[in-house]
């Protein structure tokens, strides 16, 4: 039977951790949490969905050609750049839609805590 799943601001358990690559920093070196619940084949490719947490920092963020990701701030402040010099800020209860082949940068205004759910 499907399961539910909750998300929430104070996940349970480890999360996995990295940084952004070197060559893609604009600013900073934040830590990066994630908390993917759901890695699920589908028969069109692939979803990913789960609570990221993040420090202050910038860098370049570059989407594949059918990858797309829908992600709702709970706390703190980010903006998503895109490479026309436009940018979307996004706080808690808003959201932020990033289309396939989407290439920009993420900036993290005030540590973040998002949900995501990105679809390949």
């Amino acid at each position: 039977m499907p399961q539910l799943i909750k998300l929430s601001a104070q996940m349970p358990g480890t999360p996995s951790t990295d940084h952004p690559k070197p060559e893609r920093l604009l600013q900073g070196n934040p830590l990066r949490e994630t908390w993917n619940l759901v890695d699920q084949g589908l028969s069109a490719g692939q979803v990913f969905c789960g609570v990221w947490r993040c420090e202050v920092g910038h860098w370049r963020i570059a989407m594949g050609p059918t990858e797309r990701e829908l992600f709702t701030v709970l706390q703190g402040r980010c903006r998503v750049h895109d490479t026309a010099g436009h940018c979307e800020e996004a706080g808690p209860g808003e959201g932020i839609y990033i289309p396939p082949g989407f290439t920009g940068a993420f900036e993290v205004i005030e540590p973040l805590t998002k949900t995501y759910m990105i679809c390949e």
